[in-house]
């Protein structure tokens, strides 16, 4: 007979599963963080905050992540505040990536270059992307001497595929498409699970099979929230650069409704998705810069037509609303997980990163466009 101490701790856990399980489109969302100048006060907000509280190297893959959110806000709110930061940015570092050229992270800040040369048309603005891109396709480099592939943890994919699809299209080279193509279906070759329909952060993240492996306190494999929100916003902006009939279109449109279709399953009640996506209790705090992303790319696939609106519109404003609340009065965003390769408890409403900015970027500026 179960002591009442017992029959407590177990109802109680009892319970627990029970809310996590509750799909989050229980939720009723208030209708006001939906209203357009209330998302565009937001993102100028937020983006003013962030500005004046730098933290990395501008070239840096943080910023990388944070300025592509900073340019979604400026395309949304065409604020000369914005933009006059953006182009104030690019002169500072003469448009310039980082030092590793064969290296992801080293370029993701060209995102930004490119666009704003497409703004501007101004070739100063794109030389030193152009080369770096060239000099990725035609020259070896230690990554893949160290690693066998050149992009081998899933955060690359949103770092380095949409520069060379943007370079693709501004200098009409189709053989820009077909390189990262090539360099992408490594990384999924090696990363992705079809099981869980998720990608492994890296290597040391995959079980063998005997099933053995890195394990969350449930037994269930790590798959991290922010690694897979990075591949997801990547998709995202590879898919708006390639063109409708091109061959490797399919693929990357099925990846995409494949994640999403297990994203939203792994959604908690609050709206946020959890730093370890496959052991939510052991995390009870959602994570911003992950949910941020995963809002994003879901919105942009209901604004797209290619996710079903009954199904994901009520998790995307359930993302949306939640990760509204982490934003402070001031506009930092908050409830960010800090810079690392796997899932972290330590972080709260004060933990704050760039990237994680640059993801409530992103997303508003595509829940802006969701259809009443």
């Amino acid at each position: 007979m179960l002591r009442p101490f017992r029959k407590a701790w177990l109802l109680g856990s009892l319970l627990l599963a029970a809310s996590l399980a509750r799909p989050a489109a229980a939720q009723t969302p208030d209708a006001n963080k939906f209203k357009p100048a209330y998302i565009k006060a937001q993102l100028l907000k937020a983006t003013q905050w962030q500005l004046a509280h730098p933290r990395h190297e501008v070239t840096d893959w943080t910023n990388g992540a944070f300025y592509s959110g900073v340019f979604a806000a400026y395309q949304t709110t065409k604020s000369p505040l914005i933009l006059d930061s953006l182009m104030a940015m690019g002169e500072r570092t003469h448009w310039q990536p980082a030092k590793r050229y064969d290296h992801a992270d080293d370029i993701a800040i060209c995102q930004t270059y490119l666009n704003l040369y497409c703004l501007k048309k101004d070739r100063r603005m794109l030389e030193p992307t152009l080369a770096v891109v060239e000099k990725l396709r035609t020259v070896p480099g230690r990554e893949v001497e160290k690693n066998g592939i050149t992009w081998w943890w899933c955060d690359a994919l949103f770092m380095g595929p949409p520069v060379l699809a943007k370079v693709a299209a501004i200098e009409k080279q189709p053989n820009y498409l077909l390189f990262s193509d090539t360099l992408y279906r490594q990384t999924y070759k090696r990363l992705f699970n079809h099981q869980q329909h998720l990608f492994s952060r890296d290597a040391s993240y995959l079980w063998n099979a005997a099933g053995e492996g890195k394990k969350e306190s449930n037994g269930q494999p790590i798959f991290w929230s922010r690694g897979n929100g990075w591949v997801m916003g990547g998709l995202v902006q590879v898919l708006q650069e390639l063109p409708q009939n091109h061959p490797t279109r399919p693929f990357y449109v099925s990846l995409f409704k494949e994640m999403s279709a297990r994203l939203i399953q792994l959604q908690q009640p609050d709206g946020l998705w959890r730093s370890s996506l496959l052991d939510p209790a052991a995390y009870p705090g959602g994570e911003a810069s992950g949910s941020g992303f995963d809002c994003y790319a879901l919105a942009w696939g209901l604004n797209q037509g290619i996710l079903d609106k009954k199904t994901y519109l009520p998790v995307v404003r359930n993302a949306w609303a939640a990760l509204d609340n982490c934003v402070s009065a001031e506009g930092r965003v908050g409830w960010v997980q800090p810079i690392g390769a796997d899932p972290r408890r330590d972080f709260s409403a004060d933990s704050w990163e760039v990237y994680g900015t640059g993801a409530y970027l992103l997303a508003g500026s595509e829940v802006i466009k969701l259809k009443k």
